[in-house]
């Protein structure tokens, strides 16, 4: 194995890593928007990651610069997607979760 391979093991095992706590964070979090913050920032530095280990790993070519390319472009795509969306929910009239609404829930039980 050569240091290239060696040094984008830990970027790639950090992708992973961040992909697994945002489908975490998908699948426990009680509303729309903590989900939302929660795959918006763990995918967007999963993907920075995952891409720069993947250029590292390519070597120095105009494979592995056309990598980093995209990781530029979705690092500055998808914070603004994500905000985007959660603006248009809020301008829907879909209301943030909060402790109140918990209690309010468990009493109509």
């Amino acid at each position: 194995m050569s240091v290239l391979h060696l040094t984008s093991i830990p970027f790639l095992l950090g992708g992973f890593f961040f992909f697994f706590t945002a489908t975490v964070g998908l699948l426990r979090f009680p509303d729309f928007f903590c989900r939302l913050h929660a795959t918006g920032k763990g995918d967007t530095l999963a993907v920075l990651l995952s891409l720069i280990g993947l250029s590292i790993y390519e070597g120095f070519s105009f494979t592995s610069l056309k990598i980093l390319f995209i990781a530029v472009f979705m690092f500055l795509a998808q914070p603004t997607s994500t905000h985007a969306i959660s603006r248009a929910a809020m301008r829907c009239g879909l209301e943030p979760w909060t402790k109140k609404m918990e209690k309010k829930n468990d009493s109509n039980l």
